[in-house]
């Protein structure tokens, strides 16, 4: 039960920030530009100076084996979860079927997953955290997007997804930790404080921003579509606790914080690359965005609850 309190007492400083986005909106201190213009600095400077910051480490042989059963875990957890959906969703309306697909299989991992797995584990669980996150990016930029598009979707515009699923700010942003990592190197240390400055930010501006768009959110859509409850169960039940079944299987073979970030990155709520997915493809938008707000909303038990029993069964 104290591992519940540990983890809930994170979330709820995470839900504090999340409401101060909240009254950025009703009080109109912010506005759309405004937190569009915050999405892009968090998304190309933030995270990026975040992962390269914790990539700054001694090489260590172990944790690179760690990172590579982080990688093949998260690449085959995604698979089975596309199955999975796929075979749930399949006779639901095209518009629909698509949204409800992406709401299953992909997690906010890194707006909500990074800043809880930095606060519980610290640097160590965003450095094992960042793994699920770039396989969210291959999948999502890949099958996402063919889910998502219609077929008269032109071949520039498919060189152009083949592109940004490779090089978007977060694989970019990994490559360069790499490097750091695997020769052991660091920045010159002006350069070191000031990336560090700007990773600190990441936490407080991603709940802003999620707080921000939640207050402007209509969760009516998933009250009134009977397979959005399914959706909903699958993203923050079903899978979560799946997942920590199979870290509990892997144990032996893998670092305790690893499993944790991965249990973290796999019980976030829907990502918010499912709603804009849907405004791009004119998909059902209303139940996009309302599944994005309504696990966002309900992670606050859910989170603690899985984290605190994937801690309590993964002990050694």
């Amino acid at each position: 039960m104290s591992n519940f309190f540990i983890v809930a007492k994170q979330v709820c400083i995470l839900f504090v920030l999340i409401g101060a986005g909240a009254a950025c909106r009703r009080f109109k201190v912010l506005n759309d530009a405004a937190v569009k213009g915050m999405v892009d600095v968090l998304v190309l400077i933030v995270t990026p100076c975040l992962i390269v910051d914790v990539f700054q480490r001694p090489f260590d042989k172990g944790m690179l084996m760690q990172l590579a059963y982080a990688f093949a875990i998260a690449v085959a957890a995604h698979l089975a979860l596309i199955a999975v959906a796929v075979a749930v969703f399949r006779r639901e309306r095209r518009s629909s079927a698509c949204v409800l697909k992406l709401a299953s299989v992909f997690s906010n991992a890194g707006f909500m997953g990074i800043p809880l797995e930095q606060a519980i584990l610290g640097e160590k669980g965003v450095f094992f955290g960042i793994v699920y996150v770039a396989v969210f990016n291959l999948f999502i930029w890949s099958w996402g997007l063919r889910e998502m598009a219609d077929a008269a979707t032109d071949e520039a515009e498919r060189r152009k997804t083949l592109r940004t699923m490779f090089l978007n700010p977060g694989t970019i942003g990994l490559a360069l930790g790499l490097v750091f990592f695997l020769t052991s190197s660091r920045l010159p240390a002006g350069l070191a404080e000031g990336a560090g400055m700007l990773a600190s930010m990441n936490t407080p501006l991603a709940m802003l921003i999620i707080g921000y768009y939640l207050a402007g959110a209509k969760l009516g859509a998933i009250l009134k579509f009977p397979a959005a409850y399914v959706a909903t169960a699958i993203r923050l039940v079903l899978y979560p606790l799946a997942f920590t079944g199979a870290m509990f299987a892997l144990r032996k073979w893998l670092d305790r914080d690893a499993m944790l970030a991965l249990v973290t990155a796999a019980s976030a709520p829907v990502a918010a690359m499912t709603s804009m997915f849907a405004a791009k493809f004119k998909r059902d938008v209303d139940l996009s965005v309302a599944l994005v707000s309504g696990t966002t909303l309900l992670s606050v038990v859910t989170m603690p609850a899985v984290i605190a029993f994937a801690m309590g069964i993964l002990e050694r």
